[in-house]
């Protein structure tokens, strides 16, 4: 029988470079991680977890502690990343059409709204409720890295899917923080931003490619949304979509989209995971995860995905709205679903923005390893066992 050849030629250059890129970057995250974690609760705690807040000073401007400097520095770079591959799906990619991105665009949608309803049931009314966004992620690099391990028990469609849905999830994610975890805004730096968007649009326009003109002031750019009280790695995502694009490798978009997956993939993720994983964990571990905001992520992030995901893909087909890719199997959508629930980047990064208290902080942290430990798990293992249709 003939391979599906429709499927295969959906899967663009970008997005194989894209996919491969992911791979061997979702193990490096979980190894790092679990380096972390015993570091953070071995003999050497104190030392280890006091190196990741230790003070900067920068041109007498201010103190900036390590982990400041990489949830709110190196993390744009992070945000500028996914912004350049938001544009390029959108523009020419998996998410170009109604009819190929109403599908993966229901699904996320579904995956963010069940995990922020279920944890706002649990949490309602307590100190915790502002959580509700830490649930919705999905991290790409984990969810590729688990596809990557299992091999053709995926099928491109598969892979299609998941990417996809993880991308428009990031855009939720973008949107969630830019809306609900800024602080109050100073109008005078808001637009100076905006003067400085407007410029880089003119750039945009003329078709610039010199990629100086757009990073010198993207930096200016970082500063004055920093300063505004919206969370500065929203300038990220506003300086990619003035990058230019078009269909072809000597694109700007392109090479820069190519050349931060290697620093944001074995650099700056890495670094934020270690950084963010350094968590002391004190008494039973079932207290973290029984308090409010550790159980609402864990139920979020196990269940709520999963049943957001699918009950999305199910209303979709049943009204025709969209269609199923022949090669995905309904057992596999539901492995699939699972793999949505590996929160990690995107939720430890927002948990830091919803809370100050230090506990919840903590209790979040604790939560979202766990929950997306198990359900990278429960994915895993649908997926190993469930039936393929990728040789049709």
């Amino acid at each position: 029988m003939k391979p599906n050849l429709s499927i295969a030629l959906r899967l663009t250059d970008a997005f194989k470079r894209f996919t491969s890129s992911q791979k061997f970057s979702g193990i490096l995250l979980l190894v790092v991680s679990v380096i972390s974690l015993v570091l953070a609760n071995s003999k050497f705690s104190g030392s280890y977890l006091h190196f990741w807040e230790n003070q900067l000073h920068i041109n007498g401007n201010g103190h900036f502690s390590i982990i400041h400097m990489i949830n709110d520095g190196l993390m744009t770079i992070f945000f500028l990343l996914v912004g350049l591959e938001i544009k390029r799906e959108l523009i020419d990619g998996e998410l170009k059409g109604f009819q190929r991105a109403s599908l993966p665009v229901a699904a996320a949608i579904g995956g963010m709204l069940v995990p922020a309803l279920l944890y706002n049931i649990i949490n309602h009314d307590l100190d915790s409720a502002d959580g509700w966004g830490i649930p919705m992620a999905t991290d790409i690099a984990f969810a590729i890295g688990i596809i990557s391990i299992l091999g053709n028990k995926v099928s491109d469609a598969g892979k299609v899917l998941i990417t996809a849905l993880a991308v428009v999830d990031d855009l939720g994610a973008v949107i969630v923080i830019a809306l609900f975890y800024s602080a109050s805004i100073k109008m005078m730096f808001l637009f100076l931003a905006l003067a400085i968007t407007i410029i880089l649009l003119i750039f945009n326009y003329k078709r610039l490619q010199n990629p100086w003109l757009y990073i010198l002031p993207g930096l200016a750019l970082w500063y004055f949304v920093l300063q505004s009280g919206i969370h500065s790695t929203i300038a990220g995502v506003i300086l990619a979509t003035t990058i230019p694009f078009h269909k072809s490798e000597n694109s700007l978009l392109i090479k820069m989209e190519s050349k931060l997956h290697t620093i944001v993939n074995f650099f700056i993720m890495p670094l934020f995971a270690m950084a963010n994983t350094a968590i002391l964990i004190q008494g039973d571990i079932l207290d973290h995860l029984k308090s409010p905001e550790g159980f609402g992520i864990s139920v979020g992030l196990i269940l709520g995905k999963p049943l957001g995901i699918v009950l999305m893909v199910v209303l979709m087909v049943a009204f025709k709205i969209s269609k199923l890719p022949k090669q995905i199997s309904y057992s596999q959508l539901v492995g699939l679903g699972f793999l949505g629930g590996i929160g990690f980047t995107m939720s430890m990064f927002i948990s830091m923005l919803a809370f100050k208290d230090i506990d919840f902080i903590t209790n979040s942290k604790i939560a979202i390893v766990f929950a997306s430990l198990l359900a990278g798990l429960i994915g895993f293992s649908i997926l190993k066992f469930s039936k393929t249709n990728t040789n049709d």
